[in-house]
């Protein structure tokens, strides 16, 4: 049991070192807030506890998501994981965005004095400290999963949410940071609180952006996305290139979970090909792909003759393209 808890843990590296540094600085965020007065630090207090919410949840969908496939779900649980991904940017968006413009906004309204900023600093500065070594796994682990890719790219291709979402959120509480720092700074040397609150209303506006860009990546996620333009050209050539396949006329894939994947190929079969024969050449196939690509959990193949496959316009059954895969 302990081995697969640490087996557990170390999976889930990224939400459970995020969780970790959020709650341990959003306490002492709402101390320092409380006996400073300082809204752009209630802002940051408020910020720590949805990021912290949104770790939980993500391990919740994790967990749920995990559950193996059922006669209800024959295909599994996979994309429960993006439910809760999408839940997690609204969130984001209604809780941290507005809970820190609402703040800001307030403060600018009625200003508070402040008091000294010392705490306040403190608390920053160890909050920067974990917040950073929580960014830092997450760009270690993001890095290593995205290869060869431009960063953006990786994130738009990327069917694991997990890993994206807690670098956004990271990347957003230290820009968070370095804005409270600023505010509250400002507040004190030109001797004016109304700034400390704008400082917390450019925190929600940072939150509402980010919560607007993983709202977008969750929803195709949820939609359904199709597995990466490898992988299917990778399918379309181990079965092109049995002798008894005429032509691949397509292959329609989607992920059922960030490493599971559905594939539907559509192939025509060489006419003299008999039934026993096509059936024993199916089952090859399927376990040639199992063994090319372990990701493939279930493989519907086909036989159709090419001039009744229903293609999408710009489709061929030459190998995938640039230009092609994207109507796969």
């Amino acid at each position: 049991m302990a081995k697969t808890l640490t087996a557990r843990i170390k999976d889930d590296i990224v939400l459970y070192g995020a969780l970790a540094a959020n709650l341990g600085i959003g306490v002492a965020k709402f101390v320092a807030a409380g006996m400073t007065g300082s809204s752009s630090m209630l802002t940051e207090g408020f910020h720590s506890v949805v990021d912290s919410g949104n770790q939980v949840l993500l391990l919740y969908g994790q967990k749920k998501a995990k559950r193996p496939a059922d006669e209800a779900h024959p295909f599994g649980y996979g994309r429960e994981l993006y439910f809760w991904a999408f839940v997690v940017a609204i969130l984001i968006f209604a809780i941290g965005a507005g809970v820190s413009i609402f703040e800001g906004w307030r403060h600018i309204q009625e200003p508070e004095p402040l008091t000294s900023p010392t705490v306040n600093y403190v608390v920053l500065a160890i909050s920067f400290a974990l917040e950073g070594s929580s960014w830092t796994i997450a760009v270690r682990e993001f890095s290593k999963a995205k290869g060869d890719m431009g960063w953006w790219a990786a994130i738009h291709r990327s069917k694991d949410p997990a890993g994206f979402i807690v670098l956004f959120e990271d990347s957003a509480a230290l820009a968070g940071l370095v804005i409270a720092g600023i505010g509250i700074w400002a507040s004190h040397a030109f001797n004016d609180p109304r700034i400390d609150g704008a400082a917390s209303i450019a925190i929600g506006l940072i939150l509402a952006l980010v919560a607007v860009l993983l709202a977008r990546e969750s929803k195709g996620l949820l939609i359904g996305e199709r597995a990466d333009p490898a992988v299917i050209a990778t399918i379309r050539k181990i079965v092109a290139a049995h002798p008894a396949i005429v032509s691949v006329n397509h292959v329609r894939t989607i992920h059922t979970a960030p490493e599971s994947i559905f594939a539907a190929i559509s192939a025509d079969f060489d006419d003299s090909v008999t039934m026993g024969d096509g059936e024993t050449l199916i089952e090859a196939m399927e376990t040639e792909l199992r063994a090319a690509i372990p990701m493939l959990s279930s493989i519907y193949i086909r036989p159709e003759k090419r001039e009744n496959a229903t293609l999408a316009a710009s489709a061929s059954p030459a190998p995938a393209t640039a230009q092609n895969t994207t109507q796969i």
